[in-house]
């Protein structure tokens, strides 16, 4: 299981913060960018693992928790800081849980869309995972 929380760059004037993310921001090239919001109480979103694909998780508005497992861990992470990233790196399950309301989760990930690249069964992830240490 690999992530780690990036601190983005905050900008900061009496009119308010800003933030940036680009390629200097986050260690790929930006593919792809994508958000969740209006997720209904008790939804979950995630619940797989890419086997290539780089992911940086930023709560843009509200908060959620992250759940990042690997075959025999599992760690939560709580983002509700739009300055604040989660990186999450290949080989790691991840599910999203616990949306604010009003939470919007902004993704920023290192490939365009591939079916291939997911693995949406757990116990596959685990097989996989265990060829690939």
């Amino acid at each position: 299981m690999k992530y780690q929380i990036v601190n983005l760059p905050k900008i900061s004037d009496p009119r308010g913060n800003l933030s940036v993310i680009d390629n200097d921001t986050v260690p790929f090239e930006i593919k792809r960018v994508y958000y969740l919001y209006d997720v209904p109480s008790g939804a979950e979103r995630g619940g797989h693992a890419h086997k290539k694909m780089q992911q940086l998780l930023v709560a843009l508005s509200g908060s959620f928790q992250v759940v990042l497992k690997s075959p025999t861990k599992t760690e939560f992470v709580t983002l509700n800081n739009p300055s604040k990233g989660l990186l999450i790196e290949p080989g790691t399950w991840r599910e999203i849980i616990d949306f604010s309301s009003g939470a919007v989760c902004l993704a920023v990930v290192s490939t365009t869309f591939d079916e291939a690249d997911y693995i949406r069964d757990f116990d596959e992830f685990k097989a996989y995972f265990a060829e690939n240490k």
